[in-house]
């Protein structure tokens, strides 16, 4: 998703689902949805009329003008100040709703803009939360293969010409699904949840030495693409000779973890080395880590056998 960092940019995208108008004449620069730096540093983006914790779109419905008009004059003076004090990025009024003339002044004399809506308050403040925590995510490009494999988002990374192309292109074959081949893109949409995507320009394009590069939807058909996924496993591809794979943990493998923009990711490194499978060896990574999703590991439960054995010897 194309981040939008002005409030005319977020009109432009997602104002005709909500059919958005300006009630106000649009700023002549771009208007900022964020505060700035260390300013009211933990407003909520989005949401219902606030004016204790001012989010950065104040949304009124029918609920918060009933409200204000209940108030006596002195208290709905005060809440109109305080409303347009906070300096949102902007007042959205839904169902509309034609603001008092009270609300254009203040917005003249603060330089907060005024939007119109059709859809109701609640529609407004679900879609904006989920547009808004996409396309000003933090975000990050890695280098890499970015695969949907058995239902897990699956980041292949390594040095160039180790083979994360020619595996993607197999597990592709396999039945799995492609996202991003060179440049995925990886977004924080929630304190623990990275999601990839590919860069539009890339999108369904995979480049394999030797061959070029393949358009994989017209190659292998819809179901080999996906736009986006959860990220859920880095696998680090590495090249070992005998001695190097001797010195992997027999038991426990190469689990570890990435982070990446905060988030901690499970690491797996999956040795190259001639004769190996890699195909069949990465699809049984990612259902192993699919059993270690649901608390089941390998090792502890051979550990516990073991264990136990040697107490009934006793």
């Amino acid at each position: 998703m194309t981040p939008v960092l002005s409030l005319q940019g977020l009109v432009e995208q997602i104002g005709p689902r909500l059919k958005l108008r300006w009630l106000t004449p649009p700023p002549a620069q771009p208007h900022p949805l964020l505060s700035e730096p260390g300013e009211q540093s933990a407003q909520r983006l989005v949401g219902s009329l606030n004016c204790i914790h001012p989010n950065r779109l104040q949304v009124l419905g029918g609920a918060e003008i009933a409200h204000l008009a209940d108030l006596s004059t002195p208290a709905y003076e005060e809440t109109i100040e305080r409303l347009f004090s906070a300096r949102p990025a902007a007042v959205i009024f839904a169902a509309d709703i034609a603001p008092e003339p009270v609300y254009f002044q203040y917005a003249e004399h603060t330089g907060t803009p005024l939007l119109g809506a059709a859809a109701c308050d609640a529609e407004i403040v679900d879609r904006l939360q989920y547009f808004l925590t996409h396309a000003l995510a933090e975000r990050v490009t890695v280098h890499g293969v970015l695969l949907e494999v058995l239902g897990l988002g699956v980041l292949l990374t390594g040095d160039a010409g180790i083979g994360k192309s020619e595996l993607a292109l197999e597990m592709i074959a396999r039945g799995h699904r492609l996202i991003a081949d060179d440049a995925p893109e990886l977004a924080r949409i929630a304190p623990e949840v990275l999601e990839g995507s590919c860069p539009a320009l890339l999108r369904d394009f995979l480049e394999v030495r030797g061959l070029g590069v393949l358009n994989v939807r017209a190659m292998f058909g819809e179901g080999a693409v996906r736009q986006h996924e959860t990220l859920n496993l880095v696998v680090q591809m590495l090249s070992f000779d005998n001695q190097g794979l001797a010195s992997i943990d027999r038991l426990r493998g190469s689990l570890s973890t990435r982070t990446i923009l905060g988030v901690a990711v499970p690491e797996i490194t999956l040795p190259v080395a001639p004769g190996r499978n890699l195909a069949v060896l990465l699809e049984t990574a990612v259902r192993n880590q699919i059993l270690r999703l649901r608390g089941y590991d390998a090792g502890v439960d051979l550990e516990d056998r073991q264990a136990r054995a040697l107490a009934g010897s006793r």
